[in-house]
């Protein structure tokens, strides 16, 4: 009996048996391309103009509260808000 030398072994299922053409990248070459952030650069421009939608005084007032333990928080109102908020959206799904 005669084995056709044309076709491919059989290697195990879901092993790459191919030889790899290209070496994989390491972490300092996939992450060597420049990567720009169309929103962090609207986002920085917002703040330099003095438009944020971030209060960055009061995350900072926050931030000082957390870390002395002083920050307190308050479940009745984040729940109150929390269905106000999903009530609006609700009317404004039912208004479309």
């Amino acid at each position: 009996m005669k084995i056709e030398s044309s076709l491919a072994p059989a290697g195990t299922p879901g092993v790459d048996t191919q030889k790899r053409t290209t070496k994989p990248q390491t972490k300092t070459e996939a992450s060597s391309g420049d990567v720009q952030l169309s929103f962090a650069g609207r986002l920085q421009s917002l703040e330099e103009q003095g438009n944020a939608p971030v209060d960055n005084a009061k995350v900072a007032a926050i931030k000082q509260a957390i870390a002395e333990g002083r920050f307190s928080i308050n479940a009745d109102a984040i729940a109150d808000r929390l269905i106000n908020s999903a009530q609006e959206l609700l009317r404004k799904q039912d208004q479309s």
